[in-house]
Formats: structure tokens, C-alpha cells, sequence
């Protein structure tokens, strides 16, 4: 058994980003966002189990891009469901590792620092997950119109998130709901705890295209 299997779930299909190629193909410095994710956490521990969840109609053209851009990092590639929550179930079916990262496939930003947290973290948590505290002012949606509410009481949410292997395979053997927003959400349906450790700030998920321009600064 290994130590860590990496879940990373790519099953965007370009809405938000207005792009008939789905974000996660989508090239920065002549590479796709995808395998910029890979190669963080292939650097990060070459020894760790890599697991790709994909849209099945576009893993043929995976599979065509690492022959063309001679992209050798090894990874398994696995169909994904019709949600997140079904390609994660789908991917825990191959991993063998004794504690199990899910990744979101285009956050290509995450640093050594916050894998070196979450990595660590999980040896004697059962499960944790980086956040960021908010910087600017929120508010809430009302009846009337918003309210302020205190942004301290509140934390943004990133990936990846971190699980002792039994924990999160029996989070994923509960329905399907859509209120599991993340992994995290699911575990803590089974009444168990989820750690917090500090994030790293450029660790966005692309979505838009003014997240993509920030992802080509950073990365060049």
C-alpha cells in the first residue's frame, strides 16, 4: 500500500469560461492547465498514487495531448459520473493509499506549503482541508435586501482536501445529496471533525476568464 493516492477531478466543461474547450485543457505557457495540477503534486512526492477523473468523452483527447506534448508524469485516468460526488466514488475504487487527497483539477496554484500542511496534517487527523481567511467585507442575502455579517466567522474553502483512507471511503458510500458541497461536507455528515490548516492565496480555482490571466502571471 502506498502512503498518499492523489484524487484529481477534472470534469469542468467551460461554461463560466465561455470556451468550447473545457478549462482544464485549456493551454498556460504552452501546457494545459491539467498538467500543470499533475506536475505540483508529481513534484511534491513522485511515490504518490495519481488518479485523474475525467468527462469520458474527452478522455481520448487526454490521452492524445500526453502523446503530443510527450507528457510522461504516470497517473491513471478514470470516467467520471454525471456529479463530482460520482467521479470521486468512482476514483476511490482504485486508490490504494493509506490517506487520500482530492484535488480540483484547474488549481494548478497550490504551493509546497500548503501540501507540506495538508499532507502532515492528515497523519494524526482524520480529516483536513486549507482555508483562507476573508479580506474584504461580506454580506448576507435577506428578505428585506443584505445584512453585514462578521467576516471573521467565516473561512474560504480550497483544495486539497485530505482523508484517512477509511474516513473518506465511507463518506462516499452515503446518497447522494446536493447539499455535500465538498469532501469535507460529506465527513462531517458521519459526525467526524474536519481540521483546518492555512491555505495559499494564489490557490484559485480557474474558472473565469480574469482567473486564467491571473494563472498565466503566476505561472510564467
Amino acid at each position: 500500500m502506498k502512503m498518499y493516492s492523489v484524487i484529481i477531478t477534472a470534469g469542468g466543461i467551460g461554461k463560466r469560461m465561455k470556451s468550447l474547450l473545457p478549462k482544464q485543457f485549456i493551454q498556460i505557457n504552452e501546457k494545459a492547465i491539467l498538467m500543470h495540477t499533475i506536475e505540483t503534486f508529481y513534484h511534491f512526492n513522485p511515490e504518490s498514487q495519481l488518479i485523474l477523473t475525467l468527462p469520458e468523452d474527452w478522455i481520448e483527447y487526454w490521452r492524445q495531448l500526453c502523446v503530443e506534448e510527450d507528457f510522461k508524469i504516470p497517473h491513471r485516468v478514470i470516467s467520471g459520473g454525471a456529479e463530482r460526488f460520482f467521479s470521486i466514488k468512482n476514483a476511490l475504487e482504485y486508490c490504494d493509499g493509506k490517506y487520500i487527497a482530492i484535488h480540483d483539477g484547474v488549481r494548478p496554484l497550490v504551493n509546497i506549503s500548503t501540501l507540506t500542511a495538508c499532507f502532515d496534517a492528515v497523519l494524526n487527523q482524520k480529516a483536513v482541508i486549507p482555508v483562507l481567511n476573508l479580506k474584504e467585507s461580506l454580506r448576507k442575502k435577506t428578505q428585506k435586501g443584505t445584512e453585514v455579517v462578521n467576516r471573521e466567522d467565516y473561512l474560504l474553502v480550497q483544495t486539497p482536501q485530505c482523508f484517512q483512507r477509511e474516513v473518506i471511503i465511507e463518506a462516499y458510500n452515503q446518497e447522494f445529496n446536493e447539499r455535500f458541497t465538498d469532501d469535507a461536507s460529506l465527513v462531517e455528515e458521519l459526525g467526524i471533525d474536519v481540521s483546518t490548516v492555512i491555505g495559499n492565496d494564489e490557490n484559485i480555482k480557474i474558472t473565469t476568464q480574469a482567473d486564467l490571466i491571473y494563472a498565466e502571471l503566476l505561472l510564467k
